[in-house]
């Protein structure tokens, strides 16, 4: 059993940056690959960015390529998403997530465990 909770959530400029956490319960932590995913309203929830158990194999979506990090540090059960360069159509509430396999990463369905969310927003 898993449970994540993201914090770092906030109102951000246009070209500004935030930086996401989320913070894993348990001694399994480093078993998992994890993933950010985001809604936003009346959207389907979209993939973002994963990250594999060990840190060195990462994936992106389109959207975001060059302008977001994933990155994760298991000594701290902790994996980050830095934003940079956001647009208002970053806008949305963003979601971590865990799954015991990668073959997938980009799929929701995937994921076995999922954090409460954090709200983004993106002003013009």
């Amino acid at each position: 059993q898993v449970q994540l909770v993201e914090s770092g959530g906030g109102l951000v400029q246009a070209g500004g940056s935030l930086r996401l956490s989320c913070l894993a319960s348990g001694r399994t932590f480093r078993r998992y690959h994890m993933g950010w995913f985001r809604q936003a309203p009346g959207k389907e929830r979209e993939f973002v960015a994963a990250i594999n158990w060990s840190g060195g194999i990462t994936y992106y979506g389109d959207p975001v390529k060059g302008r977001f990090t994933i990155s994760r540090d298991n000594a701290k059960n902790t994996v980050y998403l830095q934003m940079n360069s956001l647009k208002p159509e970053d806008t949305a509430v963003y979601y971590c997530a865990a799954t015991a396999t990668f073959s997938s990463s980009h799929i929701s369905s995937e994921y076995d465990y999922w954090g409460q969310g954090t709200q983004v927003t993106v002003s013009s």
